[in-house]
């Protein structure tokens, strides 16, 4: 069977979505051609390649920490445009499949024209919209809001012909709402061990000069408890102050000047850089050079049904994880794996990192178990579970496109 072009659509930078890059870019390693259409920052070309995939950068931006009414007009814009440049395109390229990835859930009425002409439409859950959108903006909260964004959870669902999301618990909140068995698929974020490789890189054994180095990548938002972990490390440097610490943020977000106040008002500021975001293909690089990685998830109704990436990349990379204690990251990894602290609680998260340090042997035999896990999650694995679901709309793809023929 002759394999038609995959389209992409995602309200998202495409080099800064790890998801949709290891999706992308394994799809046309296995032989397809992929189109993705995302956003386009100020000065960046229209169109471009990377790593094989053809790039459409649609002249909409993002603006991360707005308020609601902003993210929804932001959305809009979007949509209207997505739609229109996938149906010139597919005027061009003939897709077999058009793959929408959230948020916004609603997106997916982008693909509208294509459904028409008997296109596949796959709906790639990233997040969980409706909490999360009750849990950033909770002061727009209310009944009519929680209904509106139920209600067009339920109308994008029943819109795909299947729908993809990234762990169990999302999974099983899809199902108890009334999706079918047979049209979900869990596609986990795991790393790419390609990418994530330890060998590629100059190894640091842990703690090597004396000196504790701890990291995290990722967004600088009130959906990560940064200042829990400032705090924890407040705490590390009072208690302990034979042991030198330092902590690298590699992200962006508007949380980055409060969290900058409060490690000046902790008197951490001189620990504490933050460099900003880093491209994907550095990040690896950078966990190596690093002791630990903390993936301070805030517990919430959202974060509930999430799974971190930063957990699997840290121990894809051969580090310890401090992780909070999340019913979702606890479900995946053994109690004697990653180093779990208390959601909301820095004196928690402070002892869980001592106990890294102070049980070197421990953490050694922690860092191997864990590596196991991640070989069991890898994306390797995750691929073949999404290639069957591309495979299976592909053909129906192809069945309609003989129909139409006929």
């Amino acid at each position: 069977m002759t394999r038609r072009p995959i389209c992409m659509v995602v309200h998202a930078y495409y080099e800064e979505d790890p998801r949709v890059r290891r999706q992308a870019e394994a799809l046309v390693a296995a032989g397809w051609s992929v189109d993705v259409f995302g956003l386009r920052r100020e000065g960046e070309e229209t169109t471009g390649t990377v790593a094989g995939v053809n790039v459409h950068r649609l002249p909409v931006g993002r603006h991360q920490g707005a308020g609601p009414l902003m993210y929804v007009a932001e959305y809009g814009a979007f949509l209207v445009r997505a739609m229109f440049a996938t149906t010139r395109a597919h005027a061009r390229r003939h897709y077999g499949l058009i793959q929408i990835h959230s948020m916004p859930d609603y997106l997916v009425f982008a693909a509208a024209p294509m459904k028409m002409a008997g296109v596949p439409v796959l709906l790639d859950l990233h997040e969980v919209m409706v909490e999360f959108f009750k849990t950033r903006f909770p002061g727009a909260a209310n009944g009519i809001t929680n209904g509106l964004l139920r209600l067009q959870e339920r109308m994008s669902i029943a819109f795909a012909d299947e729908v993809l999301t990234v762990c169990d618990p999302f999974a099983q909140r899809l199902l108890r709402n009334g999706l079918e068995p047979d049209r979900l698929t869990v596609v986990m974020n795991s790393p790419d061990l390609r990418l994530f490789d330890p060998t590629a890189h100059p190894i640091r054994k842990f703690m090597a000069d004396g000196k504790l180095r701890i990291i995290y990548t990722g967004a600088l938002t009130p959906t990560y408890e940064l200042d829990v972990l400032l705090r924890a490390i407040a705490r590390l440097h009072q208690a302990r102050p034979d042991l030198p610490v330092t902590a690298d943020f590699y992200g962006r977000g508007d949380a980055k000047e409060p969290l900058e106040a409060l490690a000046a008002e902790l008197g951490i500021a001189d620990l504490i850089t933050m460099p900003g975001r880093i491209p994907i293909d550095e990040v690896s690089g950078k966990v190596a050079a690093a002791d630990i990685g903390v993936a301070p998830t805030r517990l919430d109704p959202f974060t509930e049904m999430t799974l971190s990436g930063k957990v699997l990349e840290y121990a894809a990379m051969g580090k310890p994880v401090v992780a909070s204690r999340l019913p979702s990251v606890a479900g995946y990894f053994a109690p004697e794996t990653l180093a779990f602290y208390d959601p909301g609680d820095p004196a928690s998260m402070a002892d869980a990192i001592l106990r890294l340090v102070d049980d070197k042997k421990e953490t050694a035999a922690r860092v191997e178990r864990t590596g196991r896990r991640i070989e069991e999650l890898s994306w390797a694995r995750q691929f073949e579970a999404y290639r069957g679901v591309v495979e299976r709309l592909e053909a129906k793809s192809a069945t309609r496109h003989g129909r139409a023929e006929s």
